[in-house]
């Protein structure tokens, strides 16, 4: 009984030092962002909502980056359509529409050919602060006081 004991704790042993050693000679694209989240703080209404998010290709074949997902339609992205080699470096831009005020926080899906992390979520979050009001001009009344513009 400790023979065979000893034959299954053995036999165990030698697979999982063949597993760890396909692991290491596996090759391929792996994508690493610089990273995840942009905080874009407070944003004015209207102002620029653009970011990026760098990544590198660390793997030892040509990066494939597949059309990234929004989770919604005022956020857009935009990558490379060419492969990425390895060790280098490119970006996907996103632009966030700041026509409405308020809190955001917003995904981007990044689908690839890595063969880890072969999608990755970005997340996007900020605030859009208030439209300015337009400031009516005053008006001088006959005694010479000046009292707010109305429309009437």
């Amino acid at each position: 009984m400790k023979k065979v004991v000893y034959l299954l704790g053995l036999m165990l042993l030698i697979a999982g030092a063949a597993k760890a050693q396909d692991a290491k000679t596996q090759s391929g694209p792996e994508i690493e962002f610089e990273k995840t989240v942009h905080d874009y703080g407070d944003v004015p209404y209207n102002g620029n909502g653009e970011c990026e998010f760098r990544f590198t290709n660390i793997g030892t074949e040509p990066l494939l980056v597949q059309k990234p997902k929004s989770s919604c339609g005022c956020t857009i992205p935009s990558w490379p359509q060419e492969p990425v080699l390895p060790g280098e470096s490119d970006v996907i831009k996103v632009t966030y529409k700041t026509n409405r005020a308020g809190n955001f926080n917003k995904t981007v899906t990044v689908t690839s050919n890595a063969l880890k992390n072969s999608t990755v979520v970005l997340r996007i979050k900020g605030r859009v602060l208030d439209q300015p009001t337009e400031v009516l001009p005053k008006k001088t009344n006959s005694f010479g006081n000046s009292t707010p513009a109305n429309n009437d």
